[in-house]
């Protein structure tokens, strides 16, 4: 089991018996998401959720006096919600509050990311920020049907969230129209070079071409003022001055930075980065190598996620990833990886496992975002009638069928699935499970489509077969 980071502090005995019921729940938890043999019940998830509950109320009856205590049970009770937040994802609950707390977790943990590397999209930016005022609405749906200790919780945390993507926002404030396309394409390249340096094979031509683009950029800056360190001196003298003068710069930022010093900061840090991995070839220092192959790991199993999500994933599966990375991020000191022997990582090492870190994170807060509001019990079906709208529409934008009879294999798969419903609804055993109105609907636009595309040929069949006399016009004379 992959615990959460401890914290040492002392627990209070009355709050043992607490601590022994919240292990047992979230043993029963991570069980539940571990059997694959069959789908995660809404009943179960239902039931811990409320055994959590009732712990929560216990403990806020006890820390009357000290309610910003934090020990063993607030991490165990995290793991908890945690666990619960992604099991009600499992059951298509995405839109109830239970679901919001590790979904708002996750986006704290990239929030403060985002925030260190001082250099982010504002595309970044909206999509999180929709996502906040996304949960403040199924926050304000549920107040009367979940504990108020929770909501009270939650948006407490989406206000920690929010002000935290108030900060950021103010920092890209002072880009200008023509400026920003700039400062987009260089984020975007000081992210492309970070991912080829943890290629398997270094990629050279790549990684010239990143640094041809940055010289193009920096001759667009040069009319704004903008422009990288002169250096002087050998490759290393360079490479050392250059790290040397971004530290400086980085050690001060301006709370809302000016455009041209927040442009001209990251152009040096490209520049710098290139000069470094181009060095480097993908080496890490053997001291934080365990550390790079545990984070390369993680980051390619989410990638994988992320290309088979609708077909493979199981939400709950997604605790495990965030508990690793949260041991690893809780372990930096003052933002720094540390070896074993308590020596601080180099520019290069600590860039590129922040690199890994924050795309790791970034990849789990997308596929949570991205989980369909249907119970995994019904996944099946709706990955199927996704398949055929896709096809369908395919087809439609290809210039349709040549005949009904090409509609044939389409109708029969949705004729199949239609007949699966009883009384309206897809049942699974004595279940209604949840979703059912997103399988309806996509069901029913699957149906649309094949209806369009057969009276599209029928119509086309029977103008092609009306004669020339009924259509108003006479045949020319020969």
């Amino acid at each position: 089991m992959t615990d959460s980071p401890t914290v040492r502090i002392p627990l209070d005995p009355q709050e043992q018996p607490m601590l022994d019921k919240l292990l047992a729940i979230r043993t029963k938890l991570e069980l539940l998401k571990q059997d694959k043999s069959t789908y995660v019940k809404s009943q179960d998830v239902i039931e811990l959720y409320d055994q959590v509950v009732e712990q929560v109320e216990v403990l806020n009856q006890i820390r009357t006096t000290k309610r910003l205590e934090q020990n063993r049970v607030d991490t165990v009770l995290d793991d908890c919600f945690q666990l619960i937040s992604l099991a009600y994802m499992t059951i298509g609950k995405n839109h109830e509050a239970p679901a919001v707390y590790s979904f708002v977790s996750t986006t704290k943990r990239l929030l403060d990311h985002l925030e260190e590397a001082h250099f982010y999209s504002p595309k970044d930016l909206e999509s999180i920020g929709a996502e906040l005022k996304s949960c403040r609405r199924y926050l304000e749906r549920g107040k009367d049907s979940y504990s108020p200790q929770l909501l009270t919780l939650l948006n407490a945390r989406i206000g920690v969230c929010e002000e935290i993507l108030g900060r950021l926002e103010l920092n890209l404030s002072h880009l200008t129209p023509d400026l920003t396309p700039k400062y987009d394409k260089l984020v975007s390249i000081l992210r492309s070079l970070a991912g080829c340096n943890t290629r398997s094979k270094f990629p050279n031509e790549e990684v010239d071409d990143y640094l041809e683009q940055l010289k193009e950029l920096q001759e667009e800056l040069r009319p704004y003022g903008i422009h990288a360190y002169e250096t002087t001196g050998s490759r290393e003298e360079k490479i050392a001055e250059m790290a040397e003068k971004l530290q400086i710069s980085m050690a001060h930022p301006e709370p809302a930075p000016e455009a041209k010093e927040l442009i001209e900061t990251l152009l040096r840090r490209n520049f710098l980065w290139v000069a470094l991995i181009k060095e480097k070839q993908g080496r890490i220092a053997p001291a934080f190598q365990d550390t790079y192959d545990k984070l390369l790991t993680i980051r390619n199993k989410l990638e994988k996620l992320s290309l088979t999500q609708a077909w493979s994933l199981r939400e709950t599966d997604l605790w495990n990833f965030q508990r690793q990375l949260d041991r690893i991020d809780e372990a930096r000191v003052d933002g720094n990886f540390f070896d074993a022997l308590g020596r601080p990582a180099e520019l290069y090492e600590q860039r590129t496992l922040l690199y890994l870190l924050r795309k790791s994170y970034s990849l789990i807060y997308h596929l949570i975002v991205s989980s369909e509001p249907v119970s995994e019990a019904l996944l099946p079906i709706y990955n199927q009638l996704t398949t055929l709208r896709k096809c369908l529409q395919e087809v439609k934008k290809l210039g349709g069928v040549s005949s009904p009879r090409e509609l044939y294999p389409y109708s029969m798969k949705l004729n199949s699935i239609d007949n699966m419903r009883i009384d309206g609804k897809f049942m699974v055993g004595n279940e209604i499970p949840d979703g059912q109105g997103s399988v309806t609907q996509l069901l029913e636009e699957c149906f649309e489509l094949a209806y369009e595309l057969r009276t599209d040929v029928e119509d086309s069949s029977s103008a092609d077969q009306t004669p020339a006399s009924e259509s108003g016009t006479e045949p020319l004379a020969a």
